[in-house]
C-alpha cells in the first residue's frame, strides 16, 4: 500500500501517525494492499482556492477528497481492486479551530477528517439522512478501533 503524506501547511503535522491511521482505515475497509493514497496538508489560502475551483464554495474548508479510480471497500468474499484511491487535502489550521470548538483538540480532529476523507474516497456520502447515519457510524467505529489499538 502506497500512502504518501505531504505537509505543506506550515503546521507541525505528525505525518507518520497520519500514514499509520490511513493504513489502518484502508486495511479495515479491505482496500487492496497496493492501492495508492496521497494526503496533502495545506494552508488556508490553498484549500480555499481548491474549494472554490472544485466545489464552487468560498473560503477555506477542513478536508477535500478527490477520488481517482473509484475503488470501493472489499467485501468479505470479494477480492478488493488494485488502483489509486485518490487524494485528500487537509487544512490543519481549520482542523485546529474545529477541534477546539468540539472540545477534543487538533490531533483528534485531524484523525476524524482523515477517516472522513478516506470514506468519501471509498464512495460514502452524507447528503441523505440514511447515508449520514451509515457514514458517521462507520467513521466513529473506525476511530474507536484506531484509538483502542494505540
Amino acid at each position: 500500500m502506497s500512502i504518501e503524506v505531504l505537509d505543506e501547511s506550515g503546521y507541525d503535522l505528525d505525518v507518520n501517525r497520519l500514514a499509520a491511521l490511513s493504513r489502518f482505515v484502508m486495511d479495515r475497509m479491505r482496500v487492496h494492499p497496493l492501492a495508492e493514497l496521497c494526503i496533502k496538508a495545506v494552508d488556508e489560502q490553498t484549500i480555499a482556492s481548491l474549494n472554490e475551483q472544485w466545489m464552487e464554495k468560498e473560503g477555506p474548508t477542513d478536508v477535500l477528497a478527490f477520488p481517482m479510480d473509484e475503488l470501493r471497500p472489499g467485501l468479505v468474499n470479494d477480492e478488493p481492486e488494485e488502483g489509486v484511491l485518490g487524494d485528500l487535502v487537509l487544512c490543519p489550521s481549520v482542523a485546529e479551530r474545529q477541534g477546539e470548538a468540539a472540545g477534543h483538540g487538533t490531533e483528534a480532529e485531524i484523525e476524524l477528517l482523515t477517516v472522513h476523507g478516506i470514506l468519501h474516497l471509498l464512495g460514502y456520502d452524507h447528503a441523505e439522512p440514511e447515508e449520514h447515519a451509515e457514514m458517521f457510524g462507520l467513521q466513529d467505529e473506525l476511530l474507536a478501533a484506531w484509538r483502542a489499538d494505540r
